[in-house]
């Protein structure tokens, strides 16, 4: 079984709905997804129930934000099969609440800047749990101020180097934190497109801080930096994911779902790996029972 591990919905900063998505992702003939809604687990049950009806398997997932503090840079690190994913409910509300402040100071900065108003900045994010810069573009793009979501404007507004940055960057709960809090939920850590965010050359850190796998597969990965992650996975024993990170309408690449995926001997390794997890985990509780 092969499957894009790397979607997103309304929840999140996607522009369709849950059962949209996985009927989009059936009628491709996709054998399975993960719905990976950043920091938003709401999902998983209904999609999960969607699926069956649809015959295609729905992943529990989930995109977390972390930051890296020892280099002021933020990741985003994707969370799978989680025993007990109401463990990170706490994280996620934490991450949201962090997100919600930096992104209501950027939709104030954007209405000043631009005859829009906030309430239909807030319009264009109904349905989601959050605001996110795509909604911000939406109702620029909407009142005709740019003509692409992810074009010229988008790059002057939220790009650092930008003299007309209005971004905000949100601080999140430390990386290994996040980490940690996967691990203890019983859920999978995998590094989230490290070619996009520029994390390649901090896997090697993110290793000892528990790390379980790198995202291989992504649209901002070309084959010779697919090559490249393939082989630090090979040497450092990682588990090697792949997805689209389709977002619909807010794509920031041309692509659709299914375009990426994680294939049939990765799958197979994850599911494994899951299963040797539970043992380990079983055989702990037993000796400590036994102390």
């Amino acid at each position: 079984m092969s499957g894009d591990l790397h979607c997103h919905t309304k929840l999140s900063d996607g522009s369709l709905g849950i059962e949209d998505t996985i009927i989009f992702a059936a009628q491709k003939g996709i054998e399975a997804i993960a719905i990976t809604d950043h920091d938003c687990l709401a999902g998983t049950v209904r999609g999960k129930i969607i699926g069956k009806r649809h015959g295609i398997e729905v992943i529990p997932g989930v995109e977390l934000s972390a930051t890296f503090y020892e280099h002021e840079k933020n990741v985003h690190i994707l969370c799978y099969l989680p025993d007990s994913p109401a463990m990170l409910e706490g994280l996620c509300k934490r991450n949201s609440i962090a997100r919600k402040k930096a992104s209501h100071f950027m939709m104030l900065q954007a209405a000043k800047r631009f005859p829009v108003t906030t309430d239909f900045i807030m319009k264009c994010a109904a349905g989601s749990t959050n605001l996110y810069k795509n909604h911000i573009m939406h109702a620029l793009v909407e009142c005709g101020f740019a003509d692409s979501f992810c074009g010229e404007l988008y790059n002057e507004l939220f790009t650092k180097e930008s003299e007309n940055s209005i971004l905000v960057v949100p601080k999140y709960d430390a990386v290994k934190d996040v980490i940690d809090s996967i691990h203890t939920a019983g859920g999978i850590a995998v590094l989230a497109h490290p070619a996009a965010s520029g994390c390649i050359d901090l896997i090697d850190e993110l290793v000892p801080l528990g790390i379980d796998g790198i995202e291989v597969f992504h649209p901002s990965a070309g084959e010779e930096t697919v090559q490249q992650l393939k082989k630090i996975a090979a040497d450092k024993g990682l588990l090697i994911t792949g997805g689209s990170d389709f977002h619909g309408l807010y794509n920031k690449y041309k692509v659709s779902i299914g375009d990426y995926i994680t294939p049939d001997d990765c799958m197979h390794a994850i599911t494994s790996y899951k299963a040797k997890q539970k043992r380990l985990q079983k055989k702990l509780a037993q000796q400590a029972a036994g102390e």
